[in-house]
C-alpha cells in the first residue's frame, strides 16, 4: 500500500533525482558511488543489464561521457521505506565512441539507507534516500523539445 508523500519526502527524492542527474552528468563516480546502493541494477534501454560495479567503470574508463543530461520526476510515490520515481531522462552522450543521444522513460526505486541525514530544520534525522533498481525505456516518436525540461 501506498504511504503519504509529505511535503518533506517530495522534496527530498525531488532533490535526490537532481543530485543524481548532476553526478550522472559529470561522470561523478564517488557521488554515484553515494547514490547507489550496493546491490544497485539497472535495466538498459535495449534490455541489457547493469550492475553497481559495470555502472561505474563507464565512468572510470571514459567509456561514456554526457555533454548533456537531464532529469524531469514526473510521478513520485512513497511505499513504505521505498520509493518510486517516473520520470523522463534526457541525454547527449557517447558511449565508446557512438552517439548514445536519446529521451527515455525511466522508473527510478529508491530506498532507505541504513545511514540517516541530519534535518535541516530540527535536530531530527531524516533517511538518507538511495537508488537501487533503474529501468530505462525509449521514448519513440516525440519531439524532442518536449522532453528535454527541467531536472
Amino acid at each position: 500500500m501506498a504511504g503519504t508523500t509529505t511535503p518533506t519526502v517530495s522534496r527530498d527524492l525531488t532533490t535526490f533525482g537532481a543530485r543524481w542527474a548532476d553526478a550522472e552528468l559529470h561522470g561523478d563516480v564517488p557521488g554515484l558511488e553515494a547514490l547507489l546502493t550496493d546491490d544497485f541494477v539497472a535495466v538498459g534501454p535495449r534490455g541489457f543489464l547493469l550492475d553497481k560495479r559495470s555502472w561505474l567503470a563507464r565512468y572510470e574508463t571514459g567509456a561514456l561521457v554526457h555533454d548533456l543530461f537531464t532529469w524531469r520526476t514526473e510521478h513520485l510515490r512513497r511505499h513504505g521505506d521505498g520509493a518510486v520515481l517516473l520520470g523522463v531522462q534526457s541525454q547527449q552522450s557517447v558511449y565508446e565512441g557512438r552517439d548514445v543521444d536519446g529521451h527515455f522513460r525511466a522508473t527510478h526505486h529508491l530506498t532507505t539507507a541504513a545511514s540517516a541525514v541530519p534535518s535541516a530544520t530540527s535536530a531530527a534525522v531524516r533517511p538518507a534516500w538511495r537508488l537501487a533498481a533503474l529501468h530505462l525505456s525509449p521514448i519513440e516518436g516525440t519531439p524532442p523539445e518536449s522532453l528535454a525540461g527541467g531536472t
